[in-house]
């Protein structure tokens, strides 16, 4: 017996589920779930997060060239396991050349209340970011550089759309993220906002910040129209990235990485 044969098939409804979570925002809001391509991802997610894995399906030509070490890791899991043809697979997946693994992944649910009460807070709120690249950029950013938290309008786009999960390169799990509409509820908890602007009246260079509130959110805006001035005036300290050659202003992803970095080393004030 192969050990394509040693797996159910994936059966037309299941397959046609998967399909509908790689499209449809709202279905994977009702599933509460979102789908994970790609070997490196899926080998991540199994080995960290088993208990978030709610299925695995795999083509029968990846289960044919799969590695020894990649089937341990994945039969070690008691998850629901499906296998299909590669044409089938092909038709499941969302990228050009897939490569014959993804799982349904159950979405985090995180405490907002526990993040909030911590004695210090370094957090990003990004408004209507609607560019899933910078979106998936900017948790794998956030997430590696130790932020507390990610906090989006619900206009953003989906953080589980597969062009940010496939961006956040297996660290979406690892991130606490909120959707809010704006910063007021921040502000009640003691947070002080902080916020990234193109040069004008009233900003900072980012460099002649000295220290920062111990409980600090600093907010990033659209691509393409920045922060609204609702944002803006509830900023104690509006900054900017200082730039030559010209050039205007950063990618929201890049100003983000520049930001964190900066601000999550400088000393705490109260």
């Amino acid at each position: 017996m192969s050990v394509a044969d040693s797996l159910p098939l994936l059966t037309r409804s299941e397959g046609a589920h998967i399909r509908e979570l790689l499209l449809d925002r709202r279905v994977r809001a009702q599933a509460g779930a979102f789908v994970v391509e790609g070997a490196h991802a899926v080998r991540d997610l199994l080995a960290r997060y088993p208990n978030q894995i709610l299925t695995v399906v795999t083509s029968h030509g990846y289960l044919l060239k799969e590695g020894q070490g990649d089937r341990l890791v994945r039969l070690a899991v008691l998850t629901p396991q499906y296998s299909c043809s590669d044409f089938q697979f092909s038709k499941l997946s969302d990228v050009d050349e897939p490569q014959g693994i993804l799982a349904l992944v159950r979405q985090p649910t995180w405490n907002e209340g526990t993040i909030l009460s911590q004695r210090t807070v370094l957090g990003i709120f990004g408004e209507q970011l609607q560019d899933p690249a910078n979106v998936g950029a900017i948790i794998r950013t956030a997430a590696g550089l130790n932020v507390s938290a990610l906090w989006l309008t619900p206009d953003s786009a989906d953080v589980y759309h597969p062009k940010v999960v496939r961006a956040t390169s297996g660290v979406l799990l690892a991130l606490p993220i909120f959707f809010i509409k704006d910063v007021s509820g921040l502000i009640q908890q003691g947070c002080q906002i902080f916020t990234a602007e193109v040069a004008g009246e009233g900003t900072v260079p980012i460099d002649e910040i000295r220290q920062v509130p111990r409980k600090c959110v600093f907010a990033v805006g659209n691509e393409s129209r920045g922060l609204t001035s609702q944002i803006r005036t509830h900023a104690t300290t509006r900054f900017t990235i200082p730039l030559s050659r010209d050039v205007e202003s950063l990618n929201v992803a890049a100003t983000v990485a520049i930001a964190t970095f900066y601000l999550g080393r400088l000393p705490q004030g109260e």
